[in-house]
């Protein structure tokens, strides 16, 4: 398998994720739009849309046209500024908002029926007692089940206006069918996967992206581990591929002094814009360790940056992305919108993060696969760093801008081939399939173990050798001998997400992480040497 087809799913996800929009939507005066419709310009380009719907020989789509052009347009400007079509808009923007109106599920559209995966905590299936491995059969008098199923079709017959009835009828292994009604309500997305204690004093927080309630989630998090005498916290940002800026500078308040510069912005006119930090926040002195690596990403960095360059806390990983590019989402009109690159983001002691671009947006999507191939992921001594963007901390430090945040210690990944598709296969959903199936042929006994009980679970290498069976005949042929170990954390850590949630998945892969496992060594080592916690 070639390497570059390995990344490409991955890459997709983090330029899809690193696209959403850091600033407040922009309003424009009248006196804008009277200068914007006397343009030249976008008459020009009316009048040739204009000639093409009317007189062109053969009936051509305009609508794509214009979609093409616009996509044309922003590919020449940098590449995060972007075009998302209406129906990409909704999903996008549900996705930030973080919840939507629903009945609660995770499911898969699986043979013929709908199966559910698992239920969101606190959502209304959840409440009314659905499990992983129900088939949902009917919704009101729709039906839910045949040949022709069609995930859209599902997705829309499952949603409804808020405090809407359904009554649903349910097939459940061993039980029958029943018939249950509950009620739609607001569903949460969550973007705080976990909150859990590593140790009796070191807390861990995992943040999937920055959505509008991140920071609330954040802070509930971060209220129950201080109540379970958390001394010291580590802040997961890997794989965060950014979103809203304001619950990343939220987040930032929390661990920063009152008048502490968390970043500052500058437009094309070069109005500056300073965000400090309040005396608000309730974590500014305990011990704080930020995990990221190469998909870390915008918001990520930028909560990143303010701890490094205040001197706040260590950061763990490998370089972040590299996206210093502010956007603001601006309506097209029809359903769609761009999002429009409007200024740059720094870091306290002045550096851009943003990677260069002028030589377009293959080049600069090149350069950061081209870490894949240079040695960087594996050794720190591998990372170009330009001695003309050398800053320096309030306590000395020396960081560097230009492309990305450089961490303070450095933790190197594997990257053989067979190790980045078993990642891939582990976060793509493909393995989940895979464990569905497994949990599928006896639901009884697997709904009714308990996350403790799961974790002392010992796999056979039997359920390994029908992966392997499974994989195969989906195309991925792999020489797995040497991966037997790992295999069966994944496929656990994944059994206790559809059948505890995220937090549980959290935990059971990091109890095998490096970065993580380099953290609690570091605390480990502090509270053996001086007698407590930092």
């Amino acid at each position: 398998m070639n390497r570059s087809k390995i990344y490409i799913p991955l890459f997709l996800g983090i330029a899809m994720a690193i696209g959403v929009v850091l600033g407040s939507r922009l309003s424009f005066s009248n006196k804008s739009v009277a200068l914007f419709s006397s343009n030249k310009k976008k008459e020009k380009l009316n009048r040739l849309i204009d000639y093409i719907d009317f007189e062109y020989v053969d009936k051509i789509n305009t609508d794509s046209i214009v979609d093409v052009t616009v996509n044309s347009i922003l590919e020449n400007l940098d590449p995060h500024s972007v075009y998302i079509s209406p129906e990409d808009l909704k999903e996008v923007t549900e996705s930030m908002k973080g919840d939507f109106i629903g009945i609660g599920i995770n499911y898969y559209a699986y043979n013929d029926t709908i199966a559910i995966i698992n239920t969101i905590i606190g959502g209304p299936s959840a409440k009314v007692g659905l499990m992983p491995g129900d088939r949902i059969l009917m919704a009101n008098k729709d039906t839910l089940f045949g040949p022709r199923l069609l995930r859209q079709n599902l997705a829309e017959k499952l949603k409804g206006p808020i405090d809407s009835d359904v009554t649903l009828k349910v097939y459940r292994q061993n039980s029958g069918v029943f018939d249950v009604s509950l009620r739609r309500g607001v569903v949460p997305l969550q973007s705080v996967d976990a909150g859990y204690m590593l140790t009796d004093s070191l807390g861990y927080i995992k943040i999937n992206r920055f959505a509008e309630t991140t920071y609330t989630e954040f802070k509930k998090a971060l209220d129950h581990l201080l109540q379970l005498g958390a001394e010291a916290l580590v802040v997961d940002l890997r794989n965060n591929g950014g979103g809203f800026i304001t619950p990343a500078m939220k987040i930032a308040d929390e661990f920063l002094e009152e008048k502490k510069l968390i970043m500052f912005t500058k437009n094309k006119k070069g109005a500056i814009e300073n965000n400090m930090a309040t005396s608000m926040g309730d974590f500014e002195k305990g011990a704080l360790f930020i995990l990221q690596n190469e998909n870390s990403a915008s918001a990520s960095e930028i909560l990143s940056g303010a701890i490094q360059d205040n001197d706040r806390g260590v950061i763990v990983g490998r370089r972040s992305y590299g996206k210093g590019l502010v956007q603001r989402e601006m309506a097209l009109g029809d359903g769609s919108a761009v999002r429009l690159t409007i200024s740059r983001y720094y870091t306290p002691t002045g550096r851009s993060i943003q990677r260069p671009y002028k030589n377009g947006n293959e080049a600069y999507f090149n350069e950061y696969l081209e870490r894949y191939k240079n040695g960087e992921l594996q050794n720190s001594d591998s990372i170009k760093v330009a001695d003309s963007l050398k800053f320096k901390t309030p306590l000395g430090k020396i960081v560097y801008g230009g492309g990305g945040i450089i961490p303070d210690i450095f933790v190197g990944k594997k990257t053989t081939r067979v190790q980045e598709t078993l990642n891939f296969a582990l976060r793509s959903g493909f393995m989940g399939r895979f464990v569905f199936e497994e949990m599928d042929k006896d639901r009884s006994y697997y709904n009714a173990l308990t996350l403790e009980e799961l974790k002392g679970l010992e796999l056979g290498d039997e359920i390994v050798e029908h992966f392997i069976v499974y994989a195969e005949e989906r195309s991925m042929k792999l020489d797995l001998k040497n991966y037997h170990d790992q295999i069966k954390k994944y496929l656990k850590a994944i059994m206790a997400q559809q059948l505890y949630g995220s937090s549980a998945f959290e935990q059971l892969l990091n109890g095998h992480d490096p970065m993580v496992n380099k953290v609690v060594e570091m605390v480990t080592k502090v509270v053996d040497s001086v007698g407590e916690t930092p």
